[in-house]
């Protein structure tokens, strides 16, 4: 059901991504984001170029452990991971990118 109502609600990633940074409002929501996402990066790095695959686990944990903490305890509403979890991982990464090149998007 849950992508029934994806499909009806965002047809493509470039609908959804306005709603996606509507709900990473808080810069500290933000922060915590890419201090995960780019955790999560290097402890999959090592856990791929180490041969400990099992580190791949901790690279997921943290990514999202950091992201959840700023939608629950910063920006106080529930992840957008719940209804669309593929499109929120495509947008954590895009949102990464935009901070990195630094181009600000609302």
């Amino acid at each position: 059901m849950a992508n029934t109502e994806t499909q009806e609600r965002f047809r493509s990633f470039a609908e959804f991504y306005p709603y996606y940074l509507s709900e990473h409002q808080h810069p500290v929501c933000r922060g915590l984001h890419y201090t995960g996402s780019s955790l999560a990066l290097l402890i999959a790095a090592y856990a791929l170029l180490s041969g400990h695959l099992s580190w791949l686990l901790a690279a997921l944990i943290c990514g999202y452990g950091f992201a959840w903490i700023g939608h629950f305890f910063v920006e106080h509403n529930r992840p957008a991971t719940f209804r669309y979890p593929l499109w929120s991982f495509f947008g954590d990464w895009v949102m990464l990118k935009d901070f990195i090149l630094r181009r600000k998007r609302t």
